[in-house]
């Protein structure tokens, strides 16, 4: 849905580490019930939302770890991974305000939907990407007296 032909994106190889240690961080942090790995995660990707992608240390490994993959790969836009980035951001910030609330049962429900997307977006549907879109298009409804076209809805590089 989102992939886009090799250039100025995200090469997908990193968003696929990008979703891959949400979902892994998550479930190993159910398993050990340690909600600081839940916390950990929230602060890898804090600085991507914040400030892009040059701030990511996901993206800076992936960079480094799938070189030669990256050159050839389909890329995402950056502004929808960072839309995705800040949705998986504001759950995991809900999610440690459980714990401190001492609500572990809704902080571990709250990061499981962030791994279940994750997962899904793993398996080829992005929900984020389903929700960029049609925000975009409900805005676009809302907010302009022409009928959109696909192109306008496309996210532009």
């Amino acid at each position: 849905m989102s992939a886009q032909s090799a250039g100025k994106g995200i090469p997908m190889p990193i968003v696929s580490l990008n979703r891959s240690v949400l979902l892994g961080g998550i479930v190993l942090g159910f398993i050990l019930q340690q909600p600081l790995l839940t916390t950990a995660l929230f602060l890898v990707v804090l600085p991507a939302v914040l400030w892009g992608q040059k701030a990511s240390l996901i993206y800076m490994i992936g960079s480094r770890l799938f070189r030669k993959q990256n050159q050839s790969a389909l890329t995402e836009s950056p502004v929808l991974m960072r839309f995705n980035n800040s949705i998986a951001v504001i759950m995991l910030g809900m999610a440690q305000v459980a714990f401190l609330l001492n609500a572990s049962v809704a902080g571990w429900i709250i990061s499981g939907i962030v791994a279940v997307a994750a997962f899904v977006a793993l398996c080829g549907f992005c929900f984020g990407c389903f929700l960029y879109f049609h925000f975009n298009l409900q805005k676009f409804r809302l907010f302009s007296k022409k009928t959109p076209d696909m192109e306008t809805l496309q996210v532009k590089h």
